[in-house]
């Protein structure tokens, strides 16, 4: 995978904002996520629309997941948190912005509807990523099954204290989620990774130089063919090839996305 080092959470989201436009640009499909770590990102892609220098209108994108039991209207639905930070700035059309139902009356059959509703399109070409401390990535907990599809899943106690800064109470945190599956991610053309902090470092080293375990579900970028982690000096700050990472991004021959 190529691991790019930038200085500071600005950076990390310039950086993964020039992906991200590059592929809108082809009218790409893209695999959104929400969180804190993207929300810089999302800002600069607003930037650029507003500049004239990045349309959304022939692009479609798909959420990663959704907490079961919120409405859309609900303003921690990351149905309403996607548009009110992303989509409802810039030119998407909102039809074409899904993500799994989470109000459904039977979540495991919403969630195999997902599944099919994002191969019938014919896939995901870029999958934003954020990345949890414990090494989740979309809703998949550590113990998640490698090749897994959109399924539900319980959330576990870290994630759910991680989560609970965004709601009143900790108790009013959802404890159960659709999310697409590690198989499901891995079928996207292009997966990138964010991750600011201190907080991310240890989950980072794990990814990137740890082995490919259940246990870290983002290890499974290592076997992708074509991953991209970002990070600030922070999250990489526990990387033992963290030179070596900055030597081959400076003199790796230049590859369009």
């Amino acid at each position: 995978m190529d691991i790019l080092i930038r200085s500071d959470a600005e950076g990390v989201a310039a950086a993964a904002a020039d992906i991200l436009a590059d592929y809108a640009r082809r009218g790409a499909t893209l695999g959104l996520a929400t969180g804190s770590t993207p929300l810089g990102t999302y800002q600069e892609l607003i930037r650029l629309y507003e500049a004239g220098e990045v349309s959304f209108a022939d692009s479609t994108a798909f959420l990663l997941d959704e907490y079961v039991g919120l409405t859309p209207e609900h303003e921690q639905s990351y149905h309403h948190t996607i548009r009110h930070e992303f989509t409802a700035h810039v030119d998407f059309d909102d039809s074409r912005v899904h993500s799994p139902d989470g109000t459904a009356a039977d979540p495991w059959v919403a969630a195999q509807e997902y599944e099919q509703a994002i191969i019938d399109h014919g896939g995901i070409d870029v999958q934003l990523l954020g990345i949890g401390t414990n090494g989740h990535i979309a809703f998949n907990e550590p113990g998640a099954a490698l090749n897994g599809p959109t399924h539900v899943d319980t959330l576990q106690p870290q994630t759910i204290a991680d989560n609970s800064r965004f709601f009143d109470r900790p108790e009013d945190v959802p404890i159960h989620v659709l999310t697409q599956g590690l198989g499901t991610i891995q079928r996207a053309g292009h997966l990138l990774l964010l991750a600011t902090g201190e907080g991310k470092a240890d989950a980072i080293a794990a990814l990137a130089e740890g082995p490919l375990t259940t246990m870290c579900p983002a290890s499974v970028l290592q076997s992708h063919p074509r991953a991209t982690v970002i990070v600030d000096e922070a999250a990489a700050s526990k990387l033992h090839h963290r030179d070596y990472h900055r030597f081959v991004e400076e003199n790796k021959l230049p590859r369009k996305n």
